[in-house]
């Protein structure tokens, strides 16, 4: 009988102080979750500089650059024959390439890849993609527009962009950072290659990704979203 009035007891005791035990635990659980908020490093993406790139990629003009170094403005035209330029990418996040229309090896792939990315990101306003022709003399604004259509590209999201030859290749070798010169048929020509280019608002490069290989196409995506996070922090 007396330890049924002491287990009685215990119950009592533990039922009056019920709710406090559970603020209690919440209140821990929450401390807890700051703490380690708080001492978690928060991943940030680097910013790329010409002099960190394969030498084979940069122009030599730039090889030595070790900071600052931004996208240079452009004007160029899209696949419905309108003026792009870099104001259209001003406070925005973009995805870059660079290929041609009647491409056969990897620019199909990469065209994919970059449709894979339209349908991934098509809610995110504040992220966009942009592919350069290099052969701006085949890809007039009616073939990239052929193109567009082929490859189901929404031009709200992507621009497939064509325009002085000079041009394109000073963006690929001297911005972009991701052209081989190659020369033969002229001072401007030049293989392109698989790389997609992650640029920042302020035109900085923060990544550089193989636009043929799926699992790279998935830390494009997830990296994206920490710049989304450092842009967001910063406001």
């Amino acid at each position: 009988m007396r330890l049924s009035y002491h287990i009685l007891g215990m119950l009592q005791f533990f039922a009056k102080y019920k709710f406090f035990g559970i603020v209690l635990f919440m209140l821990s659980a929450i401390i807890i979750s700051i703490i380690y908020s708080i001492l978690r490093p928060t991943k940030v993406l680097q910013v790329y500089a010409p002099d960190r790139i394969d030498t084979a990629l940069v122009d030599s003009t730039v090889q030595h650059v070790r900071k600052y170094h931004t996208i240079a403005d452009f004007r160029l035209q899209n696949q419905l024959g309108q003026e792009v330029t870099a104001a259209d990418y001003k406070d925005k996040i973009y995805v870059a390439d660079f290929f041609f229309t009647t491409c056969q090896t990897i620019c199909p792939i990469m065209t994919g890849n970059m449709k894979q990315l339209q349908e991934a990101l098509i809610a995110e306003e504040e992220v966009l993609l942009l592919s350069h022709t290099v052969l701006p003399e085949i890809d007039t604004v009616q073939q990239l527009q052929k193109y567009a259509l082929q490859k189901g590209v929404n031009p709200a999201k992507w621009n497939l962009v064509t325009g002085d030859k000079k041009q394109i290749y000073e963006l690929a070798r001297k911005s972009y950072l991701v052209a081989k010169s190659d020369g033969d048929g002229g001072p401007y020509d030049m293989i392109h290659t698989e790389n997609f280019v992650l640029v920042d608002p302020q035109k900085r490069i923060r990544g550089f990704y193989d636009g043929t290989n799926p699992e790279e196409i998935d830390r494009l995506l997830e990296e994206i979203k920490i710049l989304q996070q450092e842009l967001h922090g910063k406001q």
